[in-house]
């Protein structure tokens, strides 16, 4: 605990409530030591610390001397210009959880984080079947891709199905800031795109790169047929016998396919021409193998990197890949980060972790039976860990692997307080947390799941429940 004899020593006040001090001692007293700094802990007239407010703090809070930074609990999210008023220490909001509090303050032995976020791959998002979408949905697509994370819209074309109307579709979309490829071999398709201001074209072979030089743009080189190599030499020759600019796709074969040998092929080809740009289309294994896509797109993202690759070609049409566009976004930022630092990419960025979550924290028995010898309200607190769901509050302490049975429990003590909308809402809450125990996820009370780039936040009680006395003060007619 902080004496005030090292002043050299950052000091950390913390701000708690009385069912949590006992919790979050244990968590910052270990903390403190590998850290370096010194601490004191607050512990304020109020058993949930959650319910606490700024202007409820800032009435009961006794700044302690010394103190450098001063932290208040997750909950306590709300305007914080009372306690700024109070003091000019820095005031800062910690985590909902506790026991994520050494995450937070960055003391973990966790590497330092400066410059994530930078990339070096581009994504080509392909719209499957475009010509076959109607002019503003093709539009819509376009821009959800874009703001997804795609760096290029690429336009897939039907073989045998000539696109009267391409030209007009790109000018569209770049009148809107995006950027276009053409993915097509019919050259008639391919110079309509390129001179409304395509910028790539997938793809060119021997069946159609005799017209490549009229294109005036850099096109992708890919084999006849993945199997004999030597047709993408062919192609790569004419091509810079007539100047154009190119990159090289060898094509990823599906698994079952030769999936590893076509990977092998781009090493080959990254040795053979080690400065020439290459793109991996990967929607051949997310699309056609049944598993979840994200750690699929982060590896092939990983064998990219490492090949200095720099463009992806994906696709979304599969529903367990319909996210792809966004998992290569985080991917891409994870992995250049990891090569550059040459550190794991593991504890940098949660956002791929959807199935399951990256660590949970249980309280055990001997917190949850102090926990329920110390409530004194009706409430119920319900906790999800070890294979059980547990629920407490005065006076009662349940457990059970079933939510059915849980409730069931409950209602056999006759509480008072369980009317039709506390049962609907106990049912919500149970519900989500045998989702978490299923799946090996964090429960947390009145917090939504954590599903990684695809979490939707969700209000909690205490929100809903003053966004509904909000409304019905509007709704009341005045006095």
């Amino acid at each position: 605990m902080a004496d005030g004899k090292a002043a050299a020593k950052p000091h950390w006040q913390f701000v708690t409530g009385k069912l949590a001090a006992t919790a979050l001692r244990e968590v910052i007293e270990p903390l403190a030591a590998a850290g370096g700094f010194d601490y004191s802990i607050q512990v304020l007239p109020i058993t949930v610390a959650a319910l606490m407010t700024p202007a409820w703090i800032a009435k009961r809070l006794t700044v302690t001397s010394g103190a450098t930074t001063i932290m208040v609990p997750g909950y306590c999210d709300g305007d914080l210009s009372p306690l700024h008023a109070l003091t000019a220490v820095p005031i800062v909001v910690g985590p909902r959880d506790l026991r994520g509090i050494p995450d937070f303050m960055g003391v973990a032995g966790q590497p330092t984080r400066s410059g994530y976020g930078d990339h070096d791959i581009e994504i080509l998002a392909e719209i499957n079947h475009a010509p076959r979408l109607p002019a503003n949905e093709l539009l819509t697509l376009a821009k959800s891709l874009a703001a997804d994370g795609a760096d290029v819209i690429d336009l897939g074309c039907q073989p045998g199905e000539r696109w009267a109307d391409v030209g007009d579709v790109v000018r569209r979309l770049q009148d809107h800031g995006l950027r276009v490829s053409i993915d097509s071999f019919d050259p008639h398709e391919i110079a309509a795109a390129t001179t409304a201001g395509a910028e790539l074209v997938l793809s060119v072979n021997s069946t159609n790169r005799a017209a490549a030089p009229d294109w005036g743009c850099e096109v992708v080189a890919v084999p006849d047929d993945p199997a004999e190599p030597e047709s993408l030499l062919d192609t790569i020759e004419f091509l810079e016998q007539h100047g154009v600019r190119y990159c090289i796709d060898p094509i990823l074969s599906p698994i079952g396919f030769g999936f590893a040998d076509s990977l092998l092929r781009y090493a080959e080809c990254r040795r053979r021409w080690p400065d020439c740009e290459m793109l991996m289309g990967i929607g051949n294994v997310t699309e056609l193998t049944d598993v979840d896509s994200a750690g699929v797109n982060t590896i092939l993202l990983a064998c990219c990197a490492e090949w200095k690759i720099r463009r992806v070609l994906t696709t979304q049409v599969i529903n367990w890949a319909r996210s792809s566009v966004r998992e290569c976004d985080v991917a891409r930022r994870l992995i250049h980060y990891a090569n550059a630092n040459r550190v794991p990419p593991k504890r940098l960025d949660s956002r791929l972790l959807m199935l399951r979550d990256a660590r949970l924290f249980e309280r055990g028995d001997a917190v949850l039976a102090e926990l329920a010898a110390a409530i004194r309200d009706a409430n119920y607190r319900l906790f999800a860990e070890r294979g059980e769901l547990r629920l407490v509050a005065a006076g009662v302490n349940l457990r059970s692997r079933d939510a059915f049975d849980l409730f069931e429990q409950l209602m056999a003590l006759g509480p008072k307080n369980v009317d039709p909308a506390h049962a609907f809402y106990l049912g919500y809450e149970l519900s989500k947390a045998t989702t978490a125990l299923t799946l090996g996820k964090q429960y947390t009370q009145d917090e939504a799941l954590s599903w990684g780039l695809l979490t939707v936040a969700e209000p909690n009680r205490h929100d809903r429940a003053m966004e509904r006395e909000k409304s019905a003060r509007q709704q009341s007619p005045p006095e």
